[in-house]
């Protein structure tokens, strides 16, 4: 149903909240033929509801009917039900109501599911009553929790702030088991997922989504780096589908000077075309910032990383951006669903329209698959192997409608998305590295492993590095016997280690030495899935930052970006 066509970014369409739309709708259907067409639809749900071989459910008509309304404009106007906008709303208010952990479902005795705690939020109430990491939970209020369905497990944990839920788990070490009684509370859902020094110099904010915290948690992870010494930053908004416009302009505003355009918006409606410029003291106008895009930066990650390149204030590395410039509005239903469509188109600062073409009436696999082609072509004729763009190798084939300059005169492209200035092409994973990360069977051997080893050092270990995540992504190593107990470990799980890859296509393996020369690797996924359980979730972005190509090409850029900031001062 289109209701959930979009789901993996639909909080990039929530952007245009609060604009006036009581005279748009009234106008929508005062002339005649409005009017008359309006009636045609009432006819038609009248005759079927009276008429209809069968008893039919008049809520999911009228549903149906809705989405294929929307289904002729745009790819992103959808209807989303009520139940769906509750679960939204918590997801752009930051914060939700429940006991405050983070957990994974493990393997446990006779093969069922069991779900651990990977880790309790910092502040919240499990953290309080002592619950850790490497707990099962096994009751829930007294019922069996051994083989909980996924899905139930927020139903049973999440309520009413105040209420109480108790909880008993199996603790490693621990003979008998142990039971909590947990108050819920208020817990905070961060968008800044990682904020650290990748070198004494150089830091990075890795920005997940743009919701109602998001600027305050940048400025504040800001000054923070800037407390341990950072001169230049890199922004990583790969993987961030958007979400609130005035977020993006906040966050974008304190990269640039006053007065500099962020971004506008066009439509027929002079009500909702804005022009959104930049105040006076930003908190990070003149120092080196490069950003970080891929194919799934949208919407407002597209709108900071365009007014960032256009205005010559940033230098982009990455992959070309998804292409989400079509501004939704929500229009409230009275059963507290919501149409979420279209009422205008954005544009970054040079010009240059954010949103991808489409096709009406396209669907999903249709509209991403155009999409993919379209990055693909550009890229292969661009940089094909990854590398600056070349803005000389498309010669006069591009016509003059989709030729723009930043403020400093370097030209960028239309078309769609943001395409950043240094290619990095996707990283192909070795065989030994992806039947690490995920095997033929699913079975993720790195986080597992890393899940053992904890176990296997005991509390000893937590206590030998607790207050201690600098130094544990500096300083800890997998040794050789490490090393080669992951692989045995592998073995133990179904999966051969062999000396030679067989000549015939068989059953999945791991040879031995394409481990070895995967392992720098290997190694750093595992020692990133033990930071994780150490120290919570946003230990493991500084040591997968170790391998990871976009950061790595980065560090080799600060020239690029130097330069920049230098020409906008």
């Amino acid at each position: 149903m289109l209701r959930s066509r979009f789901a993996p970014i639909v909080g990039a369409g929530l952007l245009a909240a609060g604009l006036l739309v009581g005279t748009q709708v009234q106008d929508a259907v005062s002339g005649s033929e409005e009017v008359e067409q309006l009636r045609k639809i009432e006819e038609a749900y009248e005759y079927v509801t009276r008429a209809y071989v069968e008893q039919v459910d008049s809520s999911e008509l009228a549903e149906a009917a809705i989405e294929g309304m929307l289904a002729s404009l745009d790819p992103h106007s959808i209807y989303i039900s009520s139940d769906e906008m509750r679960r939204v709303r918590e997801s752009f208010e930051a914060s939700f109501d429940g006991i405050g952990i983070f957990y994974e479902f493990v393997e446990g005795r006779e093969d069922v599911d069991t779900l651990v705690v990977l880790q309790p939020i910092v502040g919240g109430p499990s953290e309080e009553v002592g619950l850790e990491a490497g707990d099962r939970i096994i009751e829930i209020d007294g019922e069996n929790a051994i083989g909980i369905d996924p899905e139930d497990v927020p139903l049973k944990l999440k309520g009413r702030r105040g209420t109480t839920v108790e909880v008993t788990v199996e603790r490693p070490g621990f003979r008998d088991p142990l039971s909590f009684s947990i108050v819920r509370d208020r817990i905070p859902l961060n968008t800044v997922a990682a904020s650290y020094m990748v070198d004494d110099q150089t830091g990075l904010i890795k920005l997940t989504r743009f919701a109602r915290t998001s600027h305050e948690e940048v400025t504040t992870a800001i000054r923070e780096l800037r407390a341990q010494g950072m001169e230049r930053l890199i922004l990583d908004l790969r993987q961030n589908a958007g979400g609130l416009l005035d977020q993006a302009y906040a966050i974008s505003d304190e990269f640039l000077e006053a007065g500099e355009m962020i971004v506008y918006t066009e439509s027929r409606h002079s009500a909702n075309e804005r022009q959104y410029r930049a105040t006076s003291g930003g908190i990070y106008e003149d120092d080196p910032v490069i950003v970080l895009i891929d194919e799934n930066s949208a919407s407002a990650s597209e709108i900071v990383a365009g007014a960032l390149q256009d205005h010559d204030r940033g230098y982009l590395i990455g992959r070309r951006s998804f292409g989400k410039g079509l501004v939704q509005q929500q229009f409230p239903m009275t059963d507290g669903s919501v149409l979420q469509m279209t009422v205008s188109r954005y544009f970054t600062p040079s010009g240059r329209l954010i949103q991808t073409p489409y096709e009406v009436g396209q669907d999903d696999e249709a509209y991403y698959e155009a999409k993919r082609d379209i990055r693909e072509a550009v890229e292969d004729r661009l940089a094909p192997d990854g590398g600056a763009v070349n803005a000389s190798a498309f010669g006069s084939e591009v016509p003059d409608s989709l030729v723009f300059q930043t403020d400093g005169g370097r030209v960028v492209y239309g078309g769609g998305g943001i395409l950043p200035d240094y290619i990095v092409q996707p990283d192909s994973l070795s065989p030994a590295l992806r039947t690490i990360i995920r095997s033929a069977s699913g079975k993720r051997f790195d986080d597992m492993f890393a899940r053992t080893e904890i176990e296997r050092r005991g509390t000893a270990f937590r206590e030998e590095w607790e207050g201690r995540e600098r130094e544990f992504v500096q300083d800890f190593r997998l040794t050789d016997a490490d090393f080669d107990r992951l692989l045995s470990y592998v073995a133990s799980e179904g999966t051969p280690v062999v000396a030679l890859r067989p000549s015939a296509d068989g059953d999945e393996v791991l040879v031995r030495s394409e481990a070895f020369e995967a392992r720098a690797d290997i190694e750093a996924r595992v020692r990133a899935f033990i930071a994780r359980r150490l120290f919570g979730a946003n230990a493991w972005f500084p040591v997968v930052g170790e391998i990871d190509p976009a950061i790595q090409e980065a560090m080799r850029h600060w020239s690029d970006a130097i330069t920049l900031a230098q020409a906008s001062n």
